[in-house]
């Protein structure tokens, strides 16, 4: 299960992305959802983009091997019940999520590469501009994966916990098999060597 090594970084993403959209919200909008702060709404959500998205660059480089090991870990029985089936089913959606967020960030250096084949020195003019545009067609892929994210983290979690308790049970079965298979061979001898035939006596020779 290599795929757990990159929980960590995963769930660091989903908890950024969080971050990013209170932040947002506690500062612009009152309770009702309304605008509080119209001077600094267009900074504040440039800056909620640009955090949101380098936290969906994390699930695009980590997301795709633990998805794949969730999915090859979980049983049909844990879609259906257990700690962890609504996490399994919110992640129906993560692959077109994950996919077109991958798209994005491909447009993205396709733009960059050509700037810098077509237009030398033009790209420290127009970086800027092209990320928060990227950031910006970005936030719906942060979004989606504010809920999808958490979910796979938490799945995920589960399903390596419950294989490292399994694994002790399964070596114990082992072992248990292993001294019952000894002790049976304990009860029984080894056979003798069945003796050699004896010779047969040679007739005697007669003397012409």
């Amino acid at each position: 299960m290599a795929w757990r090594r990159h929980l960590p970084a995963l769930s660091s993403a989903a908890a950024g992305i969080e971050r990013a959209s209170d932040a947002w919200d506690d500062s612009f909008f009152d309770r009702d959802g309304w605008p509080i702060e119209e001077e600094g709404y267009a900074d504040g959500k440039v800056k909620r983009d640009a955090e949101a998205w380098k936290h969906v660059e994390v699930f695009l480089a980590h997301g795709p091997e633990v998805l794949a090991g969730v999915r090859a870990t979980a049983s049909g029985a844990d879609y259906v019940e257990g700690p962890v089936s609504e996490d399994l089913r919110r992640l129906r959606g993560i692959d077109t999520t994950l996919e077109r967020a991958g798209q994005l960030r491909h447009e993205w250096d396709q733009i960059m590469a050509l700037m810098d084949a077509s237009l030398p020195g033009s790209r420290k003019i127009y970086e800027s501009r092209a990320e928060r545009i990227r950031n910006a067609d970005g936030w719906r892929y942060a979004d989606e994966l504010s809920i999808q994210g958490p979910a796979l983290v938490r799945a995920a979690d589960y399903l390596a916990g419950r294989a490292d308790s399994d694994q002790p049970s399964q070596t114990e079965r082992a072992r248990v098999a292993l001294a019952r298979s000894g002790a049976g061979n304990r009860g029984a001898l080894p056979a003798s060597p069945s003796a050699p035939p004896a010779p047969t006596p040679m007739a005697p020779s007669r003397s012409r």
